[in-house]
């Protein structure tokens, strides 16, 4: 009995998953874009060669391109994130809160450190089971100079930081700085690891799905968004 084969990429979707970190497909239902958050999310410096990473200046343009194109319907983001630049990070995230198009996060494996503002920008949030999703204070690596304005610094961009979840998400300011500052579950660090259930019963993501989940909420709101404007 022969095996049966999985069915190549085409070369040119392959290519544009390289460059871009995306890939838009194509279904009855119409054009989903699906933009790729992995490995660290790489800001103003790169990272090491032997990180897996994804770069801003690749998301920036693809989501400008999905909220201006005719053909594609709506954004579906994946997340496997250890977090990153928390910049270059809040800066998609804003992004993607600010689109018109329906939006659908799925957090796959982690949505640590500031992939948690990047889950919740969406529309509409899911996590798979096993994954988990990190919350700690913003730190930093290297020279910092000891005065006050530097961890005032700190202080206000974890105030953005908690803003832009609570404002996309039902999760409370209350218990995000709770969580962000425990001391009993990491050795070697301060804050909180949830798995899925726990981030969806603190109303950070809104249901425990799949990738069938999700794109299947993503098509729903496709359709109603179409209605929507057929009514217009």
């Amino acid at each position: 009995m022969d095996e049966e084969k999985t069915p190549d990429i085409p070369e040119s979707k392959a290519e544009e998953v390289k460059i871009s970190g995306g890939i838009t497909t194509k279904s009855s239902d119409g054009r989903i874009h699906a933009l790729i958050i992995a490995g660290l999310v790489e800001g103003h410096y790169a990272a090491a060669d032997q990180s897996k990473s994804t770069k801003y200046e690749q998301c920036i343009p693809a989501l400008v391109a999905v909220e201006e194109s005719d053909e594609i319907g709506g954004l579906l983001v994946l997340l496997n994130t250890i977090g990153g630049d928390v910049e270059a990070g809040l800066a998609i995230a804003e992004l993607i809160a600010g689109m018109t198009k329906p939006t659908v996060s799925l957090v796959l494996g982690g949505g640590h450190s500031i992939g948690v503002p990047l889950a919740v920008s969406t529309k509409k949030s899911f996590i798979v089971p096993s994954a988990t999703m990190t919350l700690h204070p913003v730190r930093t690596n290297g020279l910092v100079i000891g005065v006050a304005q530097s961890f005032e610094y700190f202080a206000k961009m974890q105030k953005r930081i908690i803003r832009f979840i609570t404002s996309n998400s039902n999760a409370k300011e209350d218990e995000l700085y709770r969580l962000m500052m425990k001391t009993d579950q990491m050795t070697t660090d301060i804050g909180a690891v949830l798995e899925g259930n726990d981030a969806v019963n603190i109303g950070l993501i809104d249901e425990v799905g799949s990738l069938g989940t999700a794109i299947a909420a993503l098509k729903d709101m496709i359709r109603q968004s179409k209605n929507e404007n057929k009514v217009k």
